[in-house]
C-alpha cells in the first residue's frame, strides 16, 4: 500500500489538531485489527504528537508506523513485564511525557494487554486518554442481529483445558445476553464441536479475519457449525470472534420459578458471581437458566 504519508499527517493534524492533548498523560490508542485503513486520524495525530509509544510487541508496531511515515522510540509492554514496566512509564509521564500504548491490533486492555498500565497511571493521579477506534467484539456485534438478547457479556478466550473449558461453556449457554468470545485457528473446530454438542439449537456468529480481504461472518445454528467447518479448509485459518446469541424464549422461562429453587438462587447469590450462581441454581434445582438469570438480575437491580 503506498501511502503519501507527509500528507496524511497534514490530514490528521488538520482533523485532529485543534483538540488538547495535555503533557504528562498516557493515551490508550485503538489500532486496526486487519485494515489500515480503518486507523482514525487522530490516532495518527496522538502517534505523531507523543514522545514515545509504549506497545505490546515492537516489531508489529514497528510496521504500523512505518506506513504512517512516524518515528518513535517503542517500549515493549506486553502481558508478561506489564507491571515492571508500567512503572518506568508512569515515571516518564509524571516527568510530562505523552506516551501512547497500543497493543498489536485493536483496542487495548480488553482482551490484550494495557489495562495493568492504566491502572497504575490512575493510581498514580495521572491521566489515561481513550483514543478510540477498531475492537474486533463490537464488529461482529454489530452484525450479529441478535434481536433477542438484553445486552452483551464479552468472555474472550476460553480456558485452554478440556474440562475447564467445557465447564466455562456450560455457564454460558441459555442465558439471555450475547456471549462474545474469542478463538484461535488451532482450537476453532474443538470449540464449534462443543458448541453444537452444549448448545445445538442456539443461534452462533461466527467471524473470521474480520475487516480483513477474506472476511466472513456466518450466522446459524451451532448443531450446524462443525460441518459448515469442516467443508472448506480455509475457513479454519485465521483470527475468530463469535456471538453466542441469546437463548430463544420458552414457555418454560415465562413460568414461576419454584419456591426451592429461588431459595437456592439466593444462597448462591450471597457467595458467588452472578452467572456461577444461576448455573449451579439450575443444576441444582432443574428450573430453567434463563428464568433464573433474569430473577438473578432484579434481586440485584432491587439491592443496588
Amino acid at each position: 500500500m503506498n501511502i503519501d504519508t507527509s500528507r496524511l499527517q497534514e490530514a490528521a493534524a488538520a482533523a485532529a489538531g485543534g483538540q488538547q492533548y495535555p503533557a504528562g498523560a498516557l493515551y490508550v490508542v485503538a489500532t486496526p485489527i486487519g485494515n489500515l485503513a480503518d486507523l482514525s486520524l487522530r490516532a495518527i495525530h496522538v502517534l505523531g504528537l507523543v514522545d514515545a509509544i509504549a506497545c505490546e510487541d515492537t516489531r508489529v508496531s514497528a510496521g504500523l508506523l512505518r506506513h504512517l511515515g512516524l518515528h518513535k522510540p517503542l517500549l515493549a509492554l506486553h502481558q508478561h513485564n506489564e507491571q515492571g514496566e508500567s512503572a518506568r512509564v508512569v515515571a516518564r509521564l509524571q516527568a510530562g511525557e505523552r506516551i501512547a500504548y497500543i497493543s498489536d491490533a485493536g483496542t487495548p486492555a480488553i482482551s490484550d494487554p494495557g489495562a495493568v498500565l492504566v491502572a497504575a497511571v490512575a493510581a498514580a493521579g495521572l491521566r489515561a486518554v481513550p483514543i478510540p477506534g477498531a475492537n474486533s467484539a463490537a464488529t461482529l456485534l454489530s452484525v450479529a442481529g441478535d434481536t433477542q438478547a438484553e445486552g452483551f457479556d464479552f468472555v474472550g478466550f476460553l480456558p485452554t483445558k478440556a474440562a475447564e473449558r467445557r465447564g466455562r461453556l456450560q455457564q454460558l449457554v441459555g442465558l439471555p445476553r450475547s456471549q462474545v468470545l474469542f478463538e484461535a485457528p488451532h482450537r476453532i473446530a474443538a470449540l464449534v464441536a462443543l458448541l453444537a454438542e452444549l448448545c445445538p439449537e442456539q443461534t452462533v456468529t461466527l467471524g473470521r479475519e474480520l475487516t480483513k480481504q477474506f472476511e466472513t461472518v456466518h450466522t446459524a445454528p451451532a448443531a450446524s457449525l462443525p460441518a459448515w467447518l469442516a467443508a472448506d479448509a480455509q475457513r479454519e485459518r485465521g483470527e475468530f470472534v463469535l456471538v453466542l446469541h441469546a437463548a430463544a424464549r420458552s414457555a418454560a422461562d415465562a413460568a414461576e420459578l419454584p419456591a426451592e429453587a429461588l431459595r437456592a438462587l439466593d444462597l448462591l447469590l450471597a457467595e458467588l458471581p452472578l452467572k456461577q450462581a444461576v448455573s449451579l441454581a439450575a443444576a441444582i434445582s432443574g428450573a430453567p437458566r434463563n428464568g433464573l438469570y433474569e430473577a438473578a438480575l432484579k434481586r440485584r437491580e432491587s439491592a443496588g
